[in-house]
């Protein structure tokens, strides 16, 4: 039998020199997600379509006036609708993305307050209900999936853990903001420096300490919906409740006007990055 001359193979851990063989998986398509990177600018559009969630929920069921409880249903409507279409898009597809993310906020704005208002819980008891409920799916999460990093989501069932997370959240985070902006006797500027500071602390652990990023990420990304509730009432209430009195439509349009942006950048963004792979492909 022929002795096997390792010297004519090369170390592929060590080399410099590019595999000859392509297969699926070097190609950067065929490995994306359906969610966004986590980056900076995800984060500011994060807080921006939170905000304009806070908004506009409120411009639906308090200016127009059609109600918690109406108002609810409508948005949980359009968030059944973006989420469905998400489920059974193929890609990351921005404009999709943060429509379903937007929905979200707005649905949980108006069912945060169905349960604090309408029917009587309060923001103490509706809090404590909401983070029960999101602590049991994320036990859920784990204990069938083994992580809750967002880089797994990559299947059906991981992306409706995901999006009724998110709901949850979301409608947690107006709870939080009310609770903290009322209850507390912060006030909103109050709240939302609280908010602020907190963020900053998660932040600083992200990159001066050993916690768990995926612990970070979920902790900043419920963190960011009170934020966002905080300053949509800093923006849109009186000067007389601390507010700065822009008003639900005109914050709401200005909201809406930087996420659109933000969002056509990243499409843009996208639609380069698969031309540049399809182009190596050729």
């Amino acid at each position: 039998m022929p002795a096997l001359c390792w010297g004519n193979i090369p170390d592929l851990e060590h080399s410099t020199m590019k595999p000859q063989v392509q297969t699926k998986y070097h190609n950067p398509i065929a490995k994306m997600s359906k969610l966004p990177q986590i980056t900076a600018f995800f984060w500011v559009m994060k807080i921006c379509a939170t905000t304009l969630g806070e908004t506009a929920g409120d411009l639906l069921s308090m200016t127009i006036n059609v109600g918690y409880a109406v108002s609810s249903l409508i948005l949980i409507g359009v968030f059944l609708i973006s989420l469905v279409t998400q489920l059974t898009s193929k890609s990351y597809n921005p404009l999709l993305y943060w429509t379903v993310i937007l929905s979200t906020s707005t649905a949980g704005t108006t069912m945060s307050d169905y349960m604090n208002r309408t029917l009587g819980l309060g923001y103490t008891a509706g809090s404590a209900i909401l983070i029960t409920l999101l602590l049991a799916i994320f036990a859920f999460w784990q204990f069938s999936v083994g992580s809750l990093s967002v880089k797994n989501v990559k299947t059906p069932k991981i992306e409706m853990l995901y999006w009724t997370a998110i709901l949850i959240s979301n409608t947690l985070g107006t709870s939080l903001g009310d609770f903290l902006a009322d209850t507390s006797g912060l006030g909103f500027a109050g709240g939302a420096i609280l908010i602020s500071s907190l963020l900053a602390l998660v932040l600083a652990a992200h990159y001066y300490t050993q916690i768990s990023a995926v612990l970070l990420f979920w902790i900043a990304f419920v963190l960011t919906r009170p934020f966002g509730a905080t300053l949509g009432d800093v923006l849109t209430k009186s000067q007389e409740k601390g507010g700065i009195n822009f008003g639900t439509v005109g914050s709401s349009i200005v909201l809406l006007s930087i996420l659109l942006v933000c969002i056509a950048f990243t499409t843009f963004n996208q639609r380069k990055l698969m031309g540049t792979v399809a182009a190596n492909d050729e």
